[in-house]
């Protein structure tokens, strides 16, 4: 690739920051390179990675959604409830399998309102994630409880355990990062080799021209949010697998941490530009802030203001792209002739 075109993208920039930031932390602490704190650190981005990878396509198609959360939450505690009173003791496949059938339910309301009723994505997504949040803590009277025995057989599963040399902490790899790996592999595959990872990309730029390239966009508009819905779900199950109980907030909230991951990493808040290289940057450095500042001794609270400067100098920086590529498009400007 040309060096030039590469910088002129988002990625090495924000992989140098996670270097420099790491380097950094690294310096005033001395603990950041320790194996425990790596595996937290990995751990820490499993949930945020998982959310991120539909919110990056969506984002990509020329939407916003803002509903991925409530959908997980409420896609979980139907699922954890409906199995503990029925005394559930199978397989842990059972669980994600459940819980994303109903983020699938969910994601297909959100597909039929935005791909058939041609509703605006953000508008829609506000609306059903204020409908699933009062479900669940209205009709279902949400509230923290148990697990069933596979799920509390599920948060003990790890890859490895890591020690740190000078403290003696250990950490322990969950297995849910397998889970987090695989669903990247086929985010990649379904975007690069296939026709509607195409016609996602399509509609993000140009969504009247993607319908005359013959790509049927209410069909993948109905397909991508039902995506979102199966991944809200089992990130629901790997959420409380990793914690071994049901907290109905435990997701709540995260949409803005997510969308700012995104955007950080390169995605265009207009569509039609993305990648899932420059979103896995973007959670890892917005991770490495939220868990790593108070090594150094500043209040994690400032992560909150990180999060909005991301979303507004990203939604800036596209905006500026946009305009210098229309105007280069257009030519220079010709004045008006002077009157004689």
């Amino acid at each position: 690739m040309n060096p030039r075109r590469l910088l002129g993208r988002s990625e090495p920039w924000v992989l140098a920051a996670v270097i420099v930031l790491s380097l950094l932390i690294q310096a005033r602490s001395g603990q950041f390179f320790t194996g425990n704190n790596l595996v937290d650190l990995v751990q820490a981005m499993i949930v945020p990675g998982l959310l991120s990878v539909g919110c990056m396509m969506v984002i990509v198609s020329g939407g916003i959604d803002v509903s991925f959360t409530a959908v997980a939450s409420l896609a979980m505690y139907v699922t954890d409830r409906t199995l503990l009173s029925s005394h559930y003791a199978g397989s842990v496949l059972l669980p994600y399998a459940m819980s994303a059938g109903l983020g699938l339910v969910m994601g297909a309301l959100n597909g039929l309102l935005i791909a058939y009723l041609r509703l605006p994505t953000l508008v829609v997504t506000l609306g059903t994630a204020s409908l699933f949040t009062g479900l669940m803590f209205g009709a279902f009277s949400a509230s923290a409880s148990d697990v069933p025995p596979a799920i509390i057989a599920h948060s003990k599963e790890t890859l490895f355990t890591a020690v740190n040399p000078h403290s003696g902490l250990t950490s322990n790899m969950p297995s849910q990062v397998l889970i987090l790996v695989g669903v990247f592999v086929l985010a990649f595959l379904l975007l690069r080799y296939t026709m509607v990872g195409r016609g996602i990309y399509a509609i993000g730029g140009d969504e009247a021209a993607a319908e005359r390239a013959g790509f049927n966009v209410r069909a993948i508009k109905m397909f991508l949010y039902c995506l979102v819905g199966v991944l809200a779900g089992i990130t629901g199950i790997a959420r409380i697998s990793m914690i071994a109980y049901a907290d109905p907030s435990t997701v709540l909230g995260m949409e803005l941490t997510v969308i700012a991951a995104v955007v950080l990493g390169g995605t265009r808040v207009t569509g039609g530009v993305g990648t899932l290289t420059g979103t896995a940057l973007g959670v890892a450095l917005v991770i490495i802030l939220a868990n790593s500042l108070i090594l150094i001794g500043i209040p994690t609270y400032w992560t909150r203001v990180f999060t909005g400067a991301v979303i507004i100098i990203g939604t800036g920086v596209t905006a500026r792209q946009i305009g210098t590529k229309r105007r280069r498009e257009r030519g220079p400007a010709t004045g008006a002739p002077e009157a004689p």
